[in-house]
């Protein structure tokens, strides 16, 4: 029998994504609080915000289906478990204590966008990841329109950052 002991569980991978969108939102609304903020930095920032909260109550809906999540039995699933493990501890917010302490550390609008470049990004890389492993055919579904969602912000992101005064 195949040690299954560092396989995630369908919760545990669930609760990964749910505190990631956490930790967004966290950092979002805090930098929200900076009354130095740009308008069109305080418009694009509100917009991500609330998309993390949309992607939270994806996550947690899995929770009621009965087939919730099957993930492939591969051989290298150990391997992708350590990987999503490395992932999400090496995230630059790895909790929502930990973004909001980059928030009172930015020095300007500039930093804020660096920092959620990042995130967004270090968040594709997760649910790219995950999707992989993934069979259960509406779980890869929400998981795919998350990952749009994802692209979009670094995309909305990157753009903005082109556009800021230096």
């Amino acid at each position: 029998v195949e040690d299954k002991m560092n396989l995630f569980s369908t919760n545990e991978v669930i609760e990964m994504a749910v505190q990631i969108e956490r930790s967004g939102y966290a950092f979002y609304n805090h930098a929200l609080s900076k009354d130095t903020l740009a308008q069109s930095t305080r418009e694009l920032i509100t917009m991500l915000r609330d998309q993390e909260v949309k992607h939270e109550q994806h996550f947690l809906s899995l929770r009621d289906e009965k087939d919730l999540f099957s993930i492939d039995e591969t051989q290298d699933w150990e391997m992708v478990s350590a990987y999503i493990k490395m992932i999400t501890d090496a995230r630059l917010f790895n909790d929502e204590h930990s973004a909001v302490k980059l928030v009172d550390k930015s020095k300007s609008d500039q930093e804020i966008i660096d920092y959620a470049i990042t995130f967004e990004k270090d968040t594709l890389l997760f649910f790219h990841t995950l999707k992989d492993k993934v069979n259960a055919v509406k779980t890869k579904e929400i998981i795919q329109n998350i990952i749009q969602e994802e692209i979009t912000h670094v995309f909305h992101l990157t753009e903005f950052k082109k556009n800021m005064v230096k």
